[in-house]
């Protein structure tokens, strides 16, 4: 293997250089968190317009499979290209696939935006996710690349931070978008940020990134990909079909794992691997990105069920229900560069997981919420479960990167990417699958006295409930369908509450102490 080459525009200071970071580098750093932003806006700004989509007057008519499919084909697509999109980016430069991935996000962002059709809507949303598996893994490795080792920490928790901006505006942008403009607003506002994006990454980041030079490894890159795909698309069509026990669901899922296992044997045995997996061997890296898996697996599941909570039990607009979800946004800001902090004066091991601990207390929370719950309550659990978040994710984000060895930046750091998307289409998928599955059991008595149609639609969902209860003029069953719906959901929280759980005791043993007295890291 070549040495790494280094040539950047953007250089860090010199070791004995106490200074902080130059302007220019803080520039860098804006024009990264800005393409993050594009990206994980467009994660979050859907769930205010599921309602809008499902309309056949002011959306797209999308049924509920469509409705989550919408969602669901972006975040496939991101998980399972993620890692070869770091790949890519560690062989041919980081900034280049960034400049790339923003222009395929770009583009398909205006076909989203003049959809014709649901179907059509789906394969826009999935070539978004080719561009943001693109970006991605640049900017986390570009930040590795603009700041040395003493300033990094901080720039990835700014970095990581960022991301609870997407949390609350993504809804609250989608929100504003709709009380003013047609659906296709919440895509189409993604062209002018990318234009922005591509003029600062032109300007301020790395033209002459530091890569290494090996033999590109298609077989690797295949396996993994197709491996990925099998185990993601299995984990979505079983929260689709509320049947895990399907044989195209679990044969999916087992052919995927297959393929997965024989990626490792193989790049086990190569001389210039896509990426090491020996790194798994470092019970750091491991616990780390089972953690950042974990987290990511409570949020998505709690979006997806609170957007429904609020703007179905509560009859909130979509701006509102942006609104209403912004403190966790405001913890999830806060956590992360209080982390940082935190994990230099106490070690990675007791910051993170206390941090764990407090989002699956706030993912338990909800058990406390019902049909007349007031917002300030509501407003508490979410604050608590952003700051657990914030101070979990920054401080394993920054371990994961320090372990990485020279060049294999963009690998490692799509891992890192691979593992949010992984454990946010789990978290979907199976918190879902376990709400719809409580909601069936909870109204499917109050069904009895209805005629079969009307029955069979009304028992799809509490929308469905809600509209069948409306049109044969019983307020009573829109009612039970709340009650029921609240009822799902505590269940779903509790679910996501034990996920968060196992996350703290992963990184309580992956970080313990060493046998010499020494915690094996320090953050």
């Amino acid at each position: 293997m070549a040495a790494p080459h280094t040539a950047s525009t953007t250089s860090p200071r010199r070791a004995g250089d106490r200074s902080g970071p130059t302007a220019r580098q803080w520039l860098a750093l804006g024009v990264l968190i800005l393409a993050q932003l594009a990206v994980w806006l467009d994660n979050t700004v859907l769930n205010v317009a599921l309602t809008t989509l499902a309309d056949p007057d002011a959306g797209v008519g999308a049924d509920p499979g469509e409705l989550q499919w919408s969602i669901s084909s972006y975040t496939l697509v991101f998980a399972v290209l993620l890692f070869t999109g770091g790949v890519l980016a560690d062989r041919y430069g980081h900034r280049a696939l960034l400049l790339a991935g923003m222009g395929v996000f770009g583009a398909a962002s205006a076909w989203a935006a003049y959809s014709g059709s649901a179907t059509e809507l789906i394969v826009a949303r999935g070539v978004m996710g080719v561009g943001s598996a693109l970006i991605m893994p640049a900017t986390l490795s570009l930040i590795a690349q603009v700041f040395d080792e003493r300033h990094r920490a901080t720039a990835i928790a700014i970095w990581s931070a960022s991301s609870g901006l997407a949390i609350a505006g993504g809804p609250v942008l989608g929100g504003v978008l709709l009380d003013h403009f047609w659906w296709g607003s919440v895509f189409l506002v993604n062209v002018p940020i990318v234009l922005l994006c591509v003029a600062g990454a032109l300007i301020w980041l790395p033209g002459a990134e530091r890569f290494v030079e090996h033999r590109f490894d298609p077989l690797g890159v295949l396996l993994s990909t197709a491996g990925l795909f099998a185990v993601v698309w299995g984990v979505i069509e079983g929260g689709h079909r509320n049947d895990w026990g399907d044989p195209v669901v679990w044969g999916s899922i087992a052919g995927g794992m297959v393929l997965v296992a024989v990626f490792v044997a193989v790049e086990l045995r190569v001389a210039n691997p896509s990426f090491d997996v020996r790194l798994f061997r470092d019970r750091r890296f491991t616990g780390a990105s089972v953690a950042v898996m974990l987290v990511f697996f409570g949020l998505n599941g709690s979006m997806y069920y609170t957007s429904f909570y609020l703007q179905g039990v509560h009859g909130q607009s979509p701006l509102t229900c942006g609104l209403t979800l912004a403190p966790v946004a405001a913890g999830v800001v806060l956590g992360a560069p209080v982390s940082a902090r935190l994990v230099k004066r106490y070690g990675l091991r007791p910051v993170v997981t206390a941090a764990m601990l407090a989002a699956a207390a706030g993912f338990a929370s909800y058990v406390f919420l019902d049909e007349h719950s007031g917002l300030p309550l509501f407003w508490v659990f979410l604050v608590v479960q952003g700051l657990g978040m914030g101070a979990a994710v920054a401080p394993t984000t920054e371990a994961i990167m320090a372990i990485l060895p020279p060049g294999r930046t963009g690998a490692g750091s799509a891992v890192n990417n691979s593992m949010r998307q992984i454990g946010g289409v789990l978290g979907v998928a199976v918190l879902g699958s376990v709400l719809t599955t409580v909601y069936r059991s909870e109204i499917r008595p109050e069904l009895d006295a209805l005629p079969e149609g009307p029955a069979a639609t009304a028992e799809e969902s509490a929308e469905a409930t809600r509209l069948v209860a409306d049109q044969l003029n019983l307020p009573g069953l829109a009612a039970q369908a709340d009650s029921g719906y609240v009822a799902a959901m505590h269940v779903a929280a509790v679910g996501g509450a034990a996920v968060s759980f196992i996350g703290a005791a992963v990184i309580w043993y992956a970080y313990r102490r060493t046998r010499t007295g020494r915690h094996s890291a320090r953050g």
